[in-house]
């Protein structure tokens, strides 16, 4: 009987994690990819581009730039706002960088001089 009861343990196991693989690959199914700005990419006056969007957590928004004058830095409500970079925040320079989208309110600006004051900054909620 003691046999018996290890399989069905066993077995319990082996769909719990088959659930668990199937909820993680439902979940990356699930988010969208974006490419920020559409055909034109990122750059001036996108601050209107997430207008009529809906995001969710796990979305991926693409940044395709030209690297030798743009990048792309993830900052807080304050750096949004006042278009500037806080220490600490993440630059990314790469041109055509992915950047996965956190729950709730999500802002990126270029930190080159005059570009986040010109539009090249968004705000995104993800849910």
């Amino acid at each position: 009987m003691a046999q018996g009861r290890g399989c069905a343990s066993q077995a319990t196991k082996s769909t719990i994690t088959l659930l668990l693989c199937l909820l993680v690959c439902l979940e990356t199914i699930d988010a969208a990819t974006y490419t920020v700005g559409g055909s034109n990419g990122w750059t001036f006056n996108t601050a209107a581009w997430p207008k009529g969007k809906q995001f969710r957590a796990g979305d991926v928004l693409v940044f395709n730039y030209d690297a030798t004058i743009h990048n792309v830095v993830a900052v807080n409500r304050g750096g949004y706002t006042g278009c500037t970079t806080p220490g600490g925040a993440k630059v990314y320079t790469s041109g055509k960088d992915k950047l996965k989208l956190a729950k709730g309110l999500n802002f990126f600006i270029c930190n080159t001089a005059g570009h986040c004051e010109s539009g090249m900054k968004i705000a995104v909620n993800a849910v």
